[in-house]
């Protein structure tokens, strides 16, 4: 039982490496999964939000791959990515900006699918 120590438990160096070899394959999944929504999309620009955009290896893997498509990426600083509450305060704001609320209603949505949202206009008017 190669890495395995005393109390079947794996050696530190060899977690270390299991780590990295999983963080490697999610890291390129994703970054081919965006690659793949902007390119059949034909959006420019890609926004990464949650918890998991404080992964560094994720900024810069998908850094590389809008850099190759002449696209943008946007994303929070990491001490806003800890959580999702800041991406859903913004989803918030931008329903009370779009007129919608409402009247001291409060109907709790674990799963609420953003697409469902109006979208940000850009300074020309398009949506983007």
């Amino acid at each position: 039982n190669q890495g395995v120590g005393n109390e079947n438990q794996l050696e530190p160096q060899l977690a270390a490496d299991i780590a990295r070899a999983f963080e490697d394959a999610v890291v390129g999944t994703f970054v081919i999964k965006c690659r793949r929504a902007l390119e059949q999309t034909g959006l420019s620009s890609l926004i990464i939000a949650g918890g998991v955009s404080a992964n560094l290896q994720l900024r810069a893997g998908l850094g590389q791959m809008v850099e190759q498509l002449g696209s943008r990426l946007y994303y929070a600083k990491p001490r806003f990515c800890t959580d999702n509450g800041a991406m859903i305060a913004y989803a918030g704001c931008q329903r009370l900006l779009a007129g919608e609320y409402d009247e001291l209603e409060i109907v709790a949505r674990p799963r609420w699918p953003l697409e469902t949202l109006q979208p940000v206009l850009v300074a020309d008017g398009s949506a983007n």
